[in-house]
């Protein structure tokens, strides 16, 4: 028993050194800014989407229906707002330089890039959801 050394504990990957339950940073910010378009999309959809489809030439009697979604507008919009408060903690953050190392997520600034860029337009695209029906009336020449 005393010549017996004492086990060895297992050590974390390097992708997962700083972060909870072994959730790589790259990971979490994509999942952040993936659910703040999601939500972003799913707040839009009762009055912006049916609108831009539209727009497009799509065109049916299901567009009409997406107008139904309107009452859970601020449902949709908790979650949205949440994931994307969320991201943007997590790409704006700035990580400990001793927690950083050569080959991960957060040695290159570009890899937030597209993270960056999907958060501002959810962003946007909640904002101008909140936004639209009081905009609506004067956008579209009604009184």
């Amino acid at each position: 028993m005393s010549g017996q050394e004492p086990p060895v504990m297992p050590q974390a990957a390097p992708e997962s050194v700083g972060t909870r339950r072994g959730v790589s940073e790259k990971a979490q910010k994509t999942v952040f800014a993936g659910g703040g378009v999601l939500g972003a999309l799913a707040m839009s959809s009762c009055c912006i989407l049916p609108l831009v489809l539209f727009s497009l030439g799509f065109s049916g009697a299901w567009i009409g229906s997406l107008a139904a979604l309107y009452p859970y507008k601020w449902y949709f919009f908790v979650p949205a707002a949440g994931f994307i408060a969320a991201g943007f903690y997590k790409v704006y953050r700035k990580p400990a330089a001793s927690a950083c190392e050569a080959e991960a997520a957060c040695a290159s600034p570009i890899s937030d890039r597209i993270g960056k860029i999907a958060l501002w337009s959810s962003t946007a695209l909640v904002l101008a959801a909140l936004a639209f029906p009081y905009a609506a009336p004067a956008l579209l020449g009604v009184e």
